[in-house]
């Protein structure tokens, strides 16, 4: 029985990292939706989050969950909206603050003997993000915390027979200090956590299950070349052999010699792999188009055209693997139902595949996937490579994507991928590529005056993609690789450096 936290999802953007934070822990989480606690099948449950949310709790639409029923049965720890909603519906009183209350504060009282609280000491810094505020406890409920500001900063449920604490503040983010020691304190100490969750021990327990649920049915995967869909084909491979086949379209966006060298890697792994060239369909179709959205969805189509033709080449194929994680999952469509971005691998292929999905990375997050990959005994070059766009570089060429485009971009793009290798910064990097600008800039080289393309150097830090920053990469490289571009590059006279961060710009452009 595989033990497990479980986070209900008020639409707060950080409740990602509230499972990132658990997971950190060696602990088992899931994050399901306020409204889909997993009543009778609860197997395993030892503990419950409640994440923030951008509502409030007074509203007539705010979402809301039985938090009595919960604590009756579990350890219950409210974040955010989360403490706002118990305390609010055990009695108190929760009003909008005289004034924002967002940023770092610290801890001016902590009572010593909470097990919430344990190890931490007044003086301890949090991160606070809230509109509304607290004014008065349920009777039964007793201050824990405070800040200068925030008289109750966290709480407890001092009756008997439930279990429930909230915090003002935000432990699951890297400003709040004593975040982690909290988490901790109520995972482990309080929902009595054995912190035995490890890329091991999912890959020993989804090998036993992909078998189980597989049987002897054959299985098709599409390859990407990335770290998700490679991890997901090794997990596979290892559970169930040469049942499963994989695919790898190349649309003729991929990177310089990228489909040769992926091919050539797949097959050192051991795995059932056809390579497919449909580049002429994916050019014929992008012919003309320069809307960002419509790139994306020819590109789209034409992968599940071309996709679903090889596969029903396959005789007796009954399940889709995809390389779906769960960030793909959480941006696909947030419980507030605004969808952040739409991704290519969530929804998946057209039913008339008439196969049933197969998703055993589902629930990790990439550095989880990229865990598992070493366990799984994957090359390091493999597992580290930097996340690649679905449509490739076509959401880099702004405007109409040609293969001549292509070209251009590929040689730019090896340049800078390769200078960072060079340089020791690869792996300091999230994620890096170069774009192709629809612009044309004056420039002289030689004696004679040029009018030719400028890219946009892109590379970012981040630790799972829902937040980025852009890098700051050395003087001295950046001169260096610009130089290299203009002067190897045919067609391009100018280098640019993207310094956005996401929020509010995106890591990619289209």
């Amino acid at each position: 029985m595989q033990e497990k936290i479980i986070i209900l999802d008020f639409g707060s953007q950080t409740t990602q990292l509230i499972g990132r934070r658990v997971r950190e822990l060696n602990i088992y989480c899931e994050i399901v939706p306020y409204n889909k606690f997993p009543y009778g099948n609860e197997e395993g449950i030892i503990g419950v989050i409640l994440s923030g949310s951008p509502l409030s709790v007074y509203d007539k639409d705010a979402f809301r969950t039985d938090i009595t029923r919960l604590a009756a049965k579990y350890p219950v720890l409210g974040i955010c909206y989360g403490a706002q909603l118990m305390a609010f519906t055990m009695g108190g009183n929760v009003e909008p603050a005289p004034s924002r209350e967002y940023g770092r504060a610290r801890l001016s009282y902590v009572d010593d003997a909470c097990p919430l609280l344990s190890g931490i000491e007044p003086g301890a810094q949090v991160w606070m993000s809230h509109g509304d505020t607290i004014t008065s406890l349920p009777d039964h409920f007793k201050v824990v915390a405070s800040t200068a500001d925030v008289r109750f900063a966290a709480f407890e449920d001092c009756s008997e027979g439930t279990q429930m604490w909230g915090v003002q503040f935000h432990p699951e983010v890297y400003h709040s200090e004593c975040g982690m020691q909290l988490l901790r304190n109520f995972a482990v100490g309080i929902c009595g956590a054995s912190q035995s969750w490890s890329a091991e021990s999912f890959i020993e327990s989804t090998v036993a299950e992909l078998r189980e649920t597989l049987g002897d049915d054959k299985v098709v995967l599409g390859l990407s070349g990335g770290v998700d869909s490679s991890v997901a084909a090794v997990l596979l491979n290892r559970a169930i052999g040469d049942r499963l086949t994989c695919i790898f379209v190349d649309h003729g966006m991929l990177r310089k010699d990228e489909f040769r060298n992926v091919l050539r890697d797949y097959e050192c792994l051991g795995l059932n792999v056809k390579g497919v060239d449909a580049s002429n369909k994916f050019f014929a179709d992008l012919a003309g188009v320069t809307d960002p959205e419509r790139k994306r969805k020819i590109i789209g189509a034409d992968f599940i055209e071309v996709f679903d033709k090889e596969a029903h080449s396959i005789r007796d194929v009954r399940w889709l693997a995809q390389g779906t994680i769960y960030p793909d999952c959480i941006e696909s469509l947030s419980i507030t139902g605004t969808v952040i971005k739409s991704h290519h691998n969530v929804g998946g292929l057209p039913e008339k595949m008439n196969l049933k999905l197969c998703e055993p990375l589902r629930l990790l997050f990439k550095d989880e996937v990229r865990a598992v990959g070493r366990a799984l005994g994957m090359p390091e070059h493999l597992i580290s490579r930097h996340p690649f766009p679905g449509p490739g570089l076509a959401v880099r060429i702004l405007g109409e994507v040609t293969r001549e485009k292509v070209a251009v971009l590929q040689e730019a793009d090896h340049i800078f991928i390769q200078g960072l290798r060079d340089s020791g910064l690869y792996d300091k990097v999230w994620q890096a590529g170069v774009i192709l600008l629809p612009v044309q800039s004056v420039g002289v080289m030689g004696d004679e005056r040029t009018y030719e393309r400028a890219v946009a150097l892109r590379a970012v830090t981040s630790t799972d993609a829902m937040t980025a920053d852009w890098a700051h990469l050395p003087y001295e490289f950046m001169a260096k690789v610009s130089n290299e571009i203009i002067n190897k590059v045919r067609g391009v006279n100018r280098v640019c450096y993207d310094i956005s961060s996401k929020p509010p710009a995106t890591i990619e452009w289209e």
